[in-house]
């Protein structure tokens, strides 16, 4: 076997994101790394959004931002700043391509295009070949969430409905990028939750981010049990196009499908010394929203910190009582005891966007969760936290 310091299994963001902070520390130049993806060749697969204050490692890949956004329910349409928060729009492709691009500088980088057959603590198995390292990190789910390995999501699906684990709902979209010959989008503002589309009896809303006064991301996303099948998701986004910008010529430029975990279910059953799982996998998406951009930095950040200083790395992110708030709210959601359109228009309804950016950011204070909570019918919400309380582990 080939022997590194560090392995990274899979090549997607959180794996890219470990490897960008690793190679931005000196101290570990030296190090030899091993890359390894069943595809290298990055597409522009994935669009990722996240609010911030001042600017991030990766302000310069920016496809654009906004300082204000809305929300629709009915005959409710609340426009909201974002201030002392931007929210940002990264596209996949510009950061594979710039975190690959620097580091293939690193000539302790080896870069191995295969399909994994397995893991072990300080081991990976390819077809033809394996090699060992001091840490295995790992961002390899053992199913595939998108659209492709229909049993697995079958077997996840009826696991989640089982007493023996906690709730389970996918987040799941098609996203297209659409370009109007004539000015219809305001591009000062992201179009964050527009909840008047069809529900899929569970949680939708369309959701538009204007990169222009003519182009935008165009994504219609659904909080459920199960996955709709591609074509279901064209229905809706044709409707909320023909409604908002009728007898309007446009091209669709790029297509997207996702499929996250909501869930504070664990997707390994293990974390040693030698093999930390990072990613979904590691529990970086925020299990109420599904939000992950932000902790994944987070996460790996927190890892090449550790590796500079020769400690033990470890991918937990610290627990907190915002853990035990997105249980509450997951089960509601799962429960089907108030639909997302009600409860998040009620939040932001009587919330500045800062305020709510920070809930769900996990950094806000008491002070904020209480006024968070006021908004929301205290007796579910109460009833929900004492059954989330009795199982919470």
């Amino acid at each position: 076997m080939d022997k590194y310091d560090y392995i990274i299994a899979g090549a997607g963001c959180a794996g890219l994101s470990l490897l960008h902070y690793i190679n931005q520390d000196s101290s570990l130049h030296q190090k030899s790394i091993l890359v390894i993806d069943r595809n290298l060749k990055k597409s522009n697969d994935r669009t990722w959004c996240f609010w911030e204050e001042g600017s991030s490692d990766f302000e310069s890949l920016l496809t654009t931002s906004w300082n204000a956004i809305s929300i629709h329910h009915r005959d409710q349409n609340l426009y909201l700043p974002t201030a002392p928060y931007t929210y940002k729009m990264i596209e996949g492709l510009s950061f594979y391509e710039s975190i690959i691009s620097k580091a293939k500088l690193n000539h302790n980088i080896v870069w191995k295009e295969a399909d994994i057959l397995s893991i072990d603590d300080q081991a990976v198995y390819w077809e033809g070949g394996s090699a060992t390292a001091t840490f295995v990190f790992s961002s390899i789910l053992h199913y595939n969430p998108v659209f492709k390995d229909a049993e697995s999501i079958h077997q996840l699906n009826n696991m989640a409905k089982s007493h023996t684990v906690k709730p389970f709902l996918w987040q799941h979209f098609k996203g297209i990028t659409v370009e109007y010959e004539n000015e219809v989008f305001d591009p000062s503002t992201a179009r964050w939750m527009d909840f008047n589309v069809d529900q899929q009896k569970a949680t939708a809303f369309m959701y538009v981010l204007p990169i222009s006064n003519k182009k935008a991301l165009v994504e219609y996303t659904v909080f459920s049990k199960s996955i709709l099948d591609k074509k279901e998701y064209d229905d809706p986004i044709n409707s909320f196009l023909a409604v908002h910008y009728p007898n309007q010529s446009f091209t669709i430029q790029h297509e997207e499908y996702g499929a996250i975990p909501m869930t504070q279910n664990s997707f390994t059953t293990r974390q040693t010394s030698g093999y930390i799982p990072i990613g979904t996998i590691g529990g970086a998406v925020k299990a109420s929203t599904g939000f992950a951009f932000k902790s994944i930095q987070e996460q790996t950040k927190k890892i090449a910190v550790a590796l500079s200083k020769e400690e033990q790395p470890t991918a937990i992110l610290k627990k907190t009582r915002h853990s035990f708030y997105d249980a509450v709210l997951l089960d509601i959601l799962y429960q089907e005891r108030m639909s997302g359109a009600e409860i998040f228009t009620r939040i932001f309804s009587k919330n500045q966007a800062s305020t709510v950016f920070r809930f769900l950011s996990n950094t806000s204070s008491i002070f904020d969760d209480i006024k968070i909570m006021v908004t929301l019918p205290t007796r579910l919400f109460l009833l929900t936290a004492i059954r989330v309380l009795l199982r919470w582990k």
